[in-house]
């Protein structure tokens, strides 16, 4: 979450957001954003300011909404069809000609008791036949990611030992969090999925690899690209794509010349996969390209972002005067809200500024963790598996973990 203003700082019950001064126009990819402010000294940052943190503006107006998104009487989400095949909104599980053994994994290791309001309308959109495309903009916390992956498993023939379902992410955390959500759900079904990152330097290069022979694929766009590219990874018997985080995916500064690659490669062999584009956001520029890029009848769902907000979850800006009363800001205010209520992550906007506030916080005696794009893959994996554990309470962070990541200690 990127924060509003040079000088504010935002802070949620759920997870606290970004302290961080807004990003300089964009010229790198999302998710990381390389060191730019190289003047700027810890020392400085360690430093507690005696600023009257009572004088501070706080302000809640966002807080107002009080539309949520599992009342339907007051969810607003827009379905837009096409051709004539009928889309009845799936008001339980079992309305969608799921496998008993699907419906074990939903029930029995995901605990659900009936589709969110954007699974009952979105799901029978991607599971009936003729299995057109779908633009799904829905914001994080309202069941997406279930969304794809359950049309994922439910399109793959678990005896036909072959890719039959790709899942396209921004980021390796990503890519991870929705295999494990992949492998839960799917866990009595018998269906094999790999996950496909980015691999250390000393890893086996792709062209010694073995075939992928796993029905579902997840990962991130270069390393899929290079899988694809080295015939590593069969398309021909794809049946769905999907783009998680697809504004990003598709966007001009984000992953959009691998994204393309990626669907064309697909397109030589494979005429009839089925797409699908999720994403928390959809601005009218990304709106307007992906509207070009996938098939002329393809279905459109979107939830107004004004009409969503999730229960339990509290937003604030409070404005500060500078960078040492935003440090001052975190420790006496976020970190006593995130003592109450559990786990906080805090977003910079490059890896420098993370660097820095870690070692002020450090310095001032708490305990923090921080990830970044610089780290090697197996320290980020590590600092997300003790923050996801548990072990650890605050975590710094970049961009990277900006979009779908979710963390099960949150309230919110």
């Amino acid at each position: 979450m990127a924060e509003p203003s040079s000088t504010a700082a935002t802070a949620a019950t759920a997870a606290t957001a970004s302290t961080a001064d807004p990003p300089a126009p964009v010229t790198k990819s999302w998710a990381d954003e390389a060191d730019e402010e190289t003047n700027n000294t810890s020392t400085a940052e360690s430093e507690s300011s005696s600023i009257n943190l009572e004088a501070l503006t706080i302000d809640d107006k966002e807080n107002n909404s009080s539309k949520f998104l599992d009342d339907p009487d007051d969810s607003n989400i827009q379905a837009v069809t096409s051709g004539d095949t009928p889309y009845t909104s799936a008001a339980r599980f079992e309305d969608l000609s799921l496998s008993p053994e699907l419906l074990k994994g939903l029930y029995v290791e995901m605990k659900f008791e009936k589709p969110s309001k954007i699974q009952a309308i979105s799901l029978p959109m991607i599971l009936s036949p003729p299995h057109r495309d779908l633009i799904a903009q829905a914001h994080n916390g309202s069941g997406k990611t279930t969304c794809f992956v359950l049309g994922m498993l439910s399109r793959v023939d678990p005896k036909v030992q072959a890719p039959q379902a790709l899942c396209v992410c921004p980021t390796r955390e990503l890519a991870i969090q929705n295999v494990e959500v992949l492998r839960r759900m799917g866990k009595y079904t018998g269906i094999a999925s790999e996950c496909l990152v980015r691999l250390d330097r000393d890893a086996v290069h792709v062209s010694k690899r073995a075939p992928i022979m796993a029905q579902v694929v997840i990962g991130t766009p270069g390393t899929i690209k290079k899988f694809i590219s080295f015939k590593k990874l069969g398309t021909s018997r794809l049946k769905i794509l999907v783009f998680d985080e697809a504004d990003q995916m598709l966007a001009q500064e984000g992953f959009r010349d691998d994204s393309l690659k990626i669907m064309k490669d697909i397109e030589k062999d494979n005429k009839k996969c089925q797409v699908l584009l999720f994403s928390a956001t959809f601005n009218d520029t990304v709106k307007n390209f992906i509207s070009r890029t996938v098939k002329m009848d393809h279905n459109k769902l979107f939830v107004k972002k004004e009409e969503l907000s999730l229960d339990a979850v509290k937003q604030y800006k409070v404005y500060c005067p500078d960078e040492l009363a935003k440090i001052d800001v975190i420790k006496d205010y976020i970190f006593e809200i995130g003592e109450n209520v559990g786990q906080t992550i805090i977003f910079m906007a490059t890896r420098d500024s993370a660097r820095l506030l870690h070692q002020a916080l450090v310095n001032l005696g708490y305990e923090v963790t921080s990830i970044q794009g610089s780290l090697s893959n197996e320290e980020r994996d590590k600092v997300v598996k003790e923050f996801k554990d548990g072990l650890t309470q605050v975590l710094i962070s970049t961009d990277i973990l900006a979009r779908g990541f979710d963390q099960q200690q949150f309230t919110g």
